[in-house]
């Protein structure tokens, strides 16, 4: 069976076999996908296709959440850029780009190592968004659970109380979440009441006309 999440610039997809015995969902009759066989994530523009199985998919997440993470704190947290099959990092290349990079699995017999792709930061909130309703879906890989950790206090640039409230950011917030928290971001600009306000000039009372008093007779 297949599971597919597509944005305008990625699309997320999962190929797997379901669980005869998983208890049904009233809410949704389609079968559980509880067992991966293959992971592709397409990125538009891009001439390469990122895939592999479950490990590529769980380093796959982790790396965008934490570069999500750091990328909405301003706080930079380098990644592990370990040589390693099915590892994935990002990192910033540019005012409105970023670079993707994925070793391979030497399953998939593809000579270029590592495979480097640019994204914009439209891509990237797409990659972010695709990811975010593979974990909101609770029919597809049930048991995979995003682990996201506090920024170290060494890394630590910036306001923590602003940094620590994008911890949890792909835990169920998508990228025009993402787009509202940068805007949330931004001070406020501060208004100040005049310190004399104008007193409002009294306005004249109207002049009621009177009756001449006829003279005696």
């Amino acid at each position: 069976m297949r599971r597919q999440y597509s944005l305008p610039n990625c699309t997320l997809i999962l190929d797997g076999f379901g669980d005869d015995f998983a208890p049904a969902n009233p809410g949704d009759s389609r079968p559980l996908l509880s067992i991966l066989t293959n992971v592709e994530c397409r990125l538009i523009g891009a001439n390469k296709v990122l895939q592999g199985g479950r490990v590529f998919l769980e380093n796959l997440v982790q790396a965008v959440s934490q570069y999500a993470q750091e990328f909405l704190s301003g706080v930079r947290h380098p990644q592990d850029s370990v040589q390693e099959p099915d590892h994935v990092y990002l990192e910033k290349i540019g005012h409105n780009l970023h670079r993707l990079v994925w070793y391979p699995s030497t399953d998939l017999n593809i000579p270029e190592s590592p495979v480097k792709i640019e994204i914009s930061t439209v891509q990237l909130f797409d990659l972010i968004e695709a990811i975010d309703q593979f974990f909101a879906d609770t029919r597809t890989l049930p048991d995979l659970t995003l682990k996201l950790q506090p920024v170290s206090r060494r890394y630590h640039k910036v306001n923590e109380s602003v940094a620590s409230r994008t911890v949890p950011f792909l835990t169920g917030l998508g990228s025009l979440v993402a787009c509202a928290l940068l805007f949330y971001l931004l001070p406020v600009p501060q208004v100040r009441k005049p310190e004399n306000p104008p007193i409002p000039a009294a306005s004249p009372s109207p002049t009621v006309p009177t009756n001449p008093v006829p003279p005696p007779r």
